[in-house]
């Protein structure tokens, strides 16, 4: 009981943690350090966990988005393909495309830093996760009054090009995807809630990848049949979490309440630094 208890709170931290601008990755590795610190054996795969409950996430932001993410399918191949409807669906192309090239950086940075581990160097430094947090809540003051005026159809190739190299940034343990996406997009003069939609569903593919290449190396793992079910269990936590403060978040960004989250990241970051 007290196992599924603990994959339970871990689901939440990351549901909660995953849409926010507060790092995911790095309150688990805070976490991680913590329980290394203060508790003798650790029976927790936070690796594993990670790359498993953030599917539960990714499942969430698709239900949140699946009506614009089967109008950009439908309108990208249709633009592609039917002469006829060019016309009528080459906003959407061009948005779809906007996506897709805000993808690429963190794609390559993140294949990047796999094979040189810098990923796992990192992730060993608790103190510059605090560092980063402390990063992230900078960005987010600087852009709190931000307002923008660019709607969807507004959004330039190089406004992607700036938001993708922010979400390459977020490749590293403390920094926000969202946050670095959604500041990359209020500094691009996107309004609020344009800002956040082209971050959420910039979060998707790049998700999709990393949950693909994760689970497979996962898959070939011996792994019994009871940590399957806590991983389940966790994963379904995080996703219903993940749905809710998706919906909450969408509300903060768009009355343009950041300030918060600044405070928090310097706050959390000024404790890693002095007492983890």
């Amino acid at each position: 009981m007290l196992k599924l208890i603990e994959y339970i709170f871990l689901g939440i931290l990351q549901g909660i943690t995953e849409p926010i601008p507060v790092s995911s990755s790095g309150h688990l590795l805070i976490l991680q350090c913590i329980l290394e610190k203060f508790t003798k054996n650790i029976n927790i795969d936070f690796e594993i966990l990670a790359t498993i409950t953030n599917l539960g996430s990714l499942i969430a932001i698709i239900i949140i988005y699946f009506n614009d993410i089967v109008n950009l399918i439908k309108s990208f191949f249709t633009y592609i393909f039917n002469k006829e409807k060019k016309a009528s669906t080459q906003k959407d192309f061009s948005y779809a495309l906007k996506i897709i090239i805000a993808t690429i950086p963190a794609g390559i940075a993140g294949l990047i830093a796999t094979k040189l581990g810098l990923l796992d160097f990192l992730e060993k430094n608790v103190k510059f996760v605090g560092v980063m947090l402390l990063l992230t809540a900078l960005f987010l003051f600087l852009i709190k009054d931000f307002k923008g005026n660019k709607d969807k159809d507004d959004i330039t190739f190089f406004d992607s090009i700036i938001i993708g190299l922010c979400q390459m940034i977020a490749i590293i343990p403390g920094v926000s995807r969202s946050g670095a996406t959604i500041v990359g997009g209020m500094y691009r003069n996107l309004k609020r809630e344009t800002a956040f939609n082209f971050s959420f569903i910039l979060y998707i593919p790049i998700s999709i990848a990393t949950s693909i290449l994760g689970i497979k190396d996962i898959v070939s793992l011996s792994i019994s049949n009871s940590m399957w079910i806590l991983y389940l269990i966790a994963t379904i936590v995080a996703g219903i979490f993940t749905y809710i403060f998706t919906k909450w978040f969408a509300k903060i960004v768009k009355e343009g309440k950041l300030l918060y989250f600044s405070i928090y990241c310097i706050i959390l970051g000024i404790v890693v630094l002095l007492f983890i």
